[in-house]
């Protein structure tokens, strides 16, 4: 996963770079192409391969958790 994740944010940002370097009449699409690449795929890609083994009631505000937090502060 790490490494289509990798190969992913690579040749967006390849795409982009070659969209402002290049003089051509598609650079905008070039540079439209590895924004939507970044946006729509590199960065969900890489947020379910950070979060896909978290527990989520572990970051929700509810009765246990705020307990623990309260707990936490005293000893400091």
């Amino acid at each position: 996963m790490k490494y289509i994740i990798a190969i992913s944010l690579i040749l967006s940002l390849i795409s982009i770079a070659c969209g402002f370097l290049l003089e051509v009449d598609y650079s905008q699409k070039l540079i439209g192409f590895g924004v939507v690449g970044l946006f729509f795929v590199v960065f969900p890609l890489f947020s379910y391969h950070r979060w896909k083994d978290k527990d989520m009631k572990d970051y929700m505000i509810n009765k246990e958790n705020l307990e623990k937090m309260r707990n936490h502060k005293k000893k400091y």
